[in-house]
């Protein structure tokens, strides 16, 4: 899966689509799911045109790596999911259920969440 700039994230980042934004800065845009799967279910995502999670920790530089797992904790604690514990998920590629190929960090929390795969 090679990046495609007309993908749903970038046409965010773009503005060609709305969003109700959680954060923006230079390097991390965070947003409400539109189909949340839990109480809160916000999307982190990077301004940079990176496919997966792969793409991003081989050419992301280390200011735009060290923001969004900043902002990704500064967001859980700011919905207060760090006194109740919350999920982090980043699909990535086709065996990962990856759906859109712009890097994107599900957190998710506001309820017990239960375990991530059937035994």
């Amino acid at each position: 899966m090679s990046y495609d700039d007309s993908n749903i994230f970038a046409k965010i980042l773009k503005g060609d689509i709305p969003c109700k934004k959680v954060h923006e800065d230079d390097h991390v845009l965070a947003f409400h799911d539109i189909n949340p799967q839990a109480p809160v279910h916000i999307l982190v995502i990077p301004k940079g045109a990176y496919k997966d999670m792969d793409d991003f920790t081989k050419n992301a530089s280390a200011d735009e790596i060290a923001a969004l797992f900043r902002v990704l904790g500064d967001i859980a604690r700011a919905q207060g999911l760090d006194e109740t514990g919350y999920r982090v998920i980043s699909n990535c590629g086709a065996n990962g259920g990856q759906e859109v190929p712009h890097l994107h960090l599900h957190l998710l929390g506001g309820r017990k969440l239960g375990r991530m795969l059937a035994a």
